[in-house]
């Protein structure tokens, strides 16, 4: 897991890439634990009862990753105990997909589901219960990540990426940030052969030419953002410029930066400096920039994901104003909260019509804003 010291040790090293006076900076307005507790608690309140009486979220679906956002969501929020019956209940249905080579391997999409629920047995796990559970899903990730022994030599463009699973295995990096930040999350380190050839991926989608990118539209926009994968010869949902350049959106740069920390990188490496660049021209808790309010949701969660592992309390924008950005994040979400307690996207794009799901991401992104995360 990307420890506390880790974290520490990554900030000293980037509080002059970020332009803070000191380590100690202090936000100029804290966030109300109250409001992040009021939010919580309601969205907590709204996904409980949901739960199908087979242990699922979202059933119709047929997709088990949902559920397992959804109990990793609770899980971290704080609120509810892993004893909890809506919490065993849960993961004694995506115990079920579990199949004889480890992970969720009889999930549809495999790969999606056996990382974001590796999460969850993560949260859960106390006394070495779900150790085997654990290991079983690290070790079916690096089988189902894109290398040598799929006849995928470095220089293929699908070199290190993970894709959903089943019929969709084509890499990209939404599926390949969760399989890092879940191994990263279940104990791997940071110097992990799949967590470098991971990194191969992930450089591929950045939009920065550079000696880690040779793809031939990396130089076009080359504005440090990301794109949702390099993979047979790129695609970005923000679609693309009359040249051929992919257009960079937010939430696939925050999902690219917290995967490159994750992966080892420092403060002072062209990488990170270029994201962290983009990051401050396009600052914004309105929009997912680059696609408007398309994924505002993923947004949000992998914003605070992204943030918390830089560990600053404030941001500074291109403009030079300072933003405390967990108390912005809660305010975002404040005024987007429905009475039921739910989340939900107008805008369905990327199944974010779907309450369960979306709450969730929102409780994820205040479990990460919550002050000492």
């Amino acid at each position: 897991m990307f420890s506390r010291n880790s974290r520490r040790k990554f900030l000293e090293q980037s509080a002059g890439v970020l332009g803070m006076a000191t380590l100690a900076a202090r936000p100029s307005r804290a966030v109300e634990p109250s409001k992040l507790d009021i939010l919580t608690n309601k969205g907590v309140a709204f996904l409980k009862p949901r739960q199908a009486a087979d242990g699922s979220w979202s059933p119709d679906r047929k997709e088990p990753g949902i559920t397992a956002l959804v109990l990793s969501a609770l899980l971290r929020s704080t609120v509810v105990d892993r004893n909890e019956p809506v919490i065993t209940k849960g993961l004694a249905y995506l115990e079920k997909f579990i199949g004889p080579n480890g992970g969720l391997s009889e999930a549809a999409h495999a790969n999606y589901a056996t990382a974001v629920a590796l999460m969850a047995f993560k949260e859960a796990n106390k006394d070495g219960k779900y150790d085997s559970m654990l290991r079983g899903s690290q070790d079916f990730l690096k089988s189902k990540q894109w290398d040598e022994s799929d006849g995928k030599e470095r220089s293929s463009d699908f070199y290190g990426g993970a894709g959903y699973g089943g019929s969709n295995s084509r890499p990209d990096l939404s599926n390949t940030s969760f399989m890092i930040e879940a191994f990263r999350e279940s104990g791997l380190l940071a110097d992990d052969p799949a967590l470098k050839k991971a990194l191969v991926f992930v450089s591929r989608c950045q939009n920065f030419k550079s000696e880690f990118n040779d793809q031939p539209w990396a130089g076009k926009v080359n504005d440090g953002g990301f794109i949702y994968t390099a993979a047979n010869g790129g695609m970005s949902v923000a679609g693309k410029n009359d040249d051929g350049g992919l257009r960079s959106y937010a939430g696939m740069t925050y999902a690219g930066l917290k995967s490159m920390i994750y992966a080892g990188l420092k403060p002072d490496d062209p990488r990170v400096k270029s994201a962290l660049d983009y990051i401050r021209r396009h600052y914004s808790l309105e929009e997912n920039p680059g696609i408007g309010q398309k994924g505002l949701y993923y947004y949000y969660q992998t914003f605070a994901k992204a943030m918390s592992l830089l560990g600053a309390p404030e941001f500074t924008d291109i403009d030079g104003k300072k933003h405390v950005w967990r108390t912005e994040l809660v305010d975002a979400l404040a005024t987007r909260q429905d009475p039921s307690g739910s989340w939900v996207n107008k805008a369905d794009n990327f199944m974010e019509g779907d309450p369960n799901l979306v709450t969730s991401y929102a409780l994820l992104a205040l479990a990460y804003a919550r002050p000492g995360k």
